[in-house]
């Protein structure tokens, strides 16, 4: 109880605490975005194998999001905690393995980065509240689904189910939304999406969209309410849409190459957590 009335009358010390915790958040954030596609990978080859009768690999090493301990994948050497302070391991190290001398990507301390710097925007939009919290875990399950569809063309169900579930729970207490929204969020959310690649598939023998973003739609309606999912579609839309003409003027071709919207949903989805309410009144107020 003093730790909760120290930082509600401290609200700089919070944002501090805050974006240090987030740096720590984003390396682990970093291990999900990793290894959690090769842990589904490894579960659908045991799956396959065990379907066609086949014994299972005895070599394959199992992975999970915490053994083994993380190494270098050059020189298999593990890597020690000193070694592995968000950002500043890694400007000391110039980029490179400790031991192996092997190039580290930069894409590790980007997304620390980029988790405290989020984090720290949330903490300071809400405040020290329950809200807080909510957004928080909403801010970082979306970094992850970023960057595993980036990588992956991927939405696991670990994740967009995750989101679901914990936008139905937060809405009991009505930290975004209220429980009837919520529910009707998650519903909608998965029809738009399903009615869209039915209709998309029926026209052009093609598929436009994977099952992951109906989920992952359902979840940010479930976690915002159904109210924001025209203002989360239209802004992941417009964004999509610049992205793939910048792509386009960038390579001078014109190719149809398939892009992930998992990334422009959690961009809307973000924005209109922190924003939807004061756009949707600018707009009603444009209209009216």
């Amino acid at each position: 109880m003093d730790i909760v009335l120290f930082f509600a009358a401290n609200p700089d010390i919070f944002l501090i605490v805050t974006a240090i915790l987030s740096l720590f958040i984003g390396s682990f954030l970093n291990v999900v975005i990793y290894r959690l596609p090769r842990m589904m990978e490894q579960s659908w080859s045991e799956e396959c194998r065990v379907y066609l009768g086949l014994k299972p690999h005895a070599e394959t090493e199992k992975l999970n999001l915490y053994l083994p301990f993380s190494h270098c994948p050059q020189c298999k050497k593990v890597i020690r905690p000193w070694h592995n302070i968000p950002i500043l391991s890694y400007l000391w190290l110039r980029g490179q393995c400790a031991y192996c001398t092997a190039p580290i990507s930069i894409r590790y301390p980007l997304v620390e980065a980029l988790t405290c710097i989020v984090s720290a925007y949330v903490a300071w939009k809400f405040g020290f509240s329950w809200q807080t919290a909510a957004a928080l875990l909403f801010t970082w399950i979306i970094i992850c689904l970023t960057f595993i569809d980036l990588d992956y063309h991927l939405l696991p169900d670990q994740l967009t189910l995750l989101l679901l579930w914990l936008g139905l729970f937060f809405s009991i207490f009505n930290l975004f939304c209220t429980s009837h929204d919520a529910i009707i969020g998650a519903i909608v959310g998965y029809i738009i999406f399903a009615a869209t690649q039915l209709l998309f598939e029926w026209t052009t023998g093609k598929t436009g969209m994977g099952q992951g973003d109906f989920k992952f739609l359902a979840a940010l309606g479930a976690y915002l309410g159904w109210q924001m999912l025209p203002l989360i579609i239209l802004l992941a839309s417009i964004t999509g849409i610049l992205f793939a003409v910048a792509h386009m003027i960038v390579k001078r071709h014109i190719k149809s190459v398939p892009l992930p919207f998992g990334p422009y949903l959690a961009f809307a989805g973000w924005i209109a957590m922190l924003w939807g309410n004061e756009i949707m009144l600018y707009y009603f107020e444009m209209v009216y």
